[in-house]
């Protein structure tokens, strides 16, 4: 080729590359890439999300550089306090006004069910990190979201086999009465049957409740070896001070955290927790890479990350690459683009979408360590086992989703 003919074929290749980044950048709408954060901010949910995932959203932001394809991250943050109209009303308020891409955080499940369909009829995307019903990714799919950190399915998969598989075969359940309840509540008697145990009894409280002493009454009197607490965040704190000062594991009864947050025990202490097993998605000391994210979120928050503010980070930077890579934020390309790619980062391992929009990865039965084992004031979980991604979840046979073919 001579010099003319390769600076003409240059110069053509540098035309139509500077043409399709102009395009790519024409693609990302209103010159602006437009994150919605909505989360629990002042209730029941706040310290396990809340303005610690707003702010491990904007650790992700800045660590990816403020801007994609140079158009510039705007973040908005409202508190859904656990209303689902509340949060459905600023979703479609952030879709109508503010043209937000994507909707982020999303903590309470009847919150999340009411935002993802909004999303759905207005052709949006959501990123769950918070919530946990398995239904999400159920017969609640839709395919307008994607649900990130963990749900209802590998928490009965993990803590209730494990007990059951301890002797503790004689179940009471203790339900949060709204839809993550309801669907813990399911998982967790189809493996506590599955594996030969029995549940004997239960009752539903109201979504959020103070006041544990008549439902921690009936506990004791079912005579039930395990009792299972289906609900989070302050309610399960709250029942485990009622079952302390009722003396209910003094009596032999034994608790069973289904859903159990680091700031949970943080805040109980390790007298009070100590040996209970719980079922995680991530732990802060797992490894150099997750000790190392930890230590730059603790410098900006005080408190070391729950698993959600970790996944929030990670979510939100799959989604950013995602749209730097698509060169749009159209949310059907940016969905499918997130689930070509596999996720290993510092909180996900054998990490991948499903067509059910569920982020399968490896999950963790963990142990609250002793005082006497604990070496500090964060240092509060032993990591037990691994439960690999493909067992940890519902599989796609037994699927209800719409979007998954059976």
């Amino acid at each position: 080729m001579t010099f003319i003919k390769k600076t003409l074929a240059t110069g053509i290749a540098l035309a139509a590359a500077s043409t399709m980044a102009a395009t790519a950048q024409a693609e990302i709408s209103d010159g602006e890439v437009r994150i919605g954060y909505l989360a629990d901010m002042s209730g029941t949910y706040r310290d396990l999300a809340g303005p610690g995932g707003e702010e491990a959203l904007n650790m992700a932001i800045e660590d990816f550089g403020g801007s994609v394809n140079g158009k510039p991250i705007q973040v908005f943050s409202a508190d859904d306090r656990n209303s689902a109209d509340v949060g459905a009303n600023t979703v479609r308020e952030w879709v109508d006004e503010r043209n937000v891409d994507m909707v982020a955080g999303l903590v309470a499940s009847s919150v999340s069910i009411a935002v993802t369909k909004v999303l759905e009829e207005n052709n949006g995307l959501g990123i769950v990190s918070g919530s946990a019903a398995s239904s999400i990714t159920n017969e609640h799919c839709t395919p307008n979201h994607i649900h990130w950190v963990y749900d209802t399915y590998p928490l009965a998969n993990g803590t209730a086999k494990a007990v059951v598989d301890q002797g503790g075969d004689s179940w009471f359940l203790l339900t949060a009465d709204y839809a993550f309840g309801h669907a813990l509540e399911a998982d967790v008697t189809k493996v506590v049957e599955e594996n030969g145990g029995e549940i004997v009894g239960g009752v539903r409280h109201p979504f959020p409740t103070s006041d544990f002493s008549s439902y921690i009454l009936q506990a004791q009197g079912s005579g039930a070896d395990i009792v299972g607490l289906a609900n989070a965040g302050a309610d399960t704190v709250n029942a485990i001070k009622t079952a302390s000062q009722f003396g209910l594991t003094q009596s032999g009864q034994q608790l069973a955290g289904l859903l159990i947050f680091l700031n949970d025990v943080h805040a109980m202490g390790l007298e009070a927790t100590q040996n209970l097993l719980l079922t995680t998605g991530w732990y802060w000391d797992m490894d150099d890479e997750a000790r190392e994210w930890s230590e730059r979120y603790y410098e900006r928050v005080g408190k070391m990350p729950t698993m959600v503010q970790a996944g929030i980070y990670s979510s939100t930077m799959h989604y950013l690459n995602a749209v730097e890579e698509a060169g749009t934020d159209d949310p059907v390309e940016i969905r499918q683009k997130m689930a070509e790619k596999p996720i290993n980062d510092f909180f996900a391992r054998n990490g991948q979408i499903r067509e059910d929009g569920r982020m399968i990865h490896d999950m963790y039965l963990a142990q609250v360590k002793t005082p006497e084992e604990s070496t500090g004031e964060w240092d509060l979980y032993e990591i037990l086992s691994t439960i690999p991604a493909e067992e940890a979840y519902r599989p796609l046979s037994e699927s209800q989703c719409k979007l998954v073919q059976n």
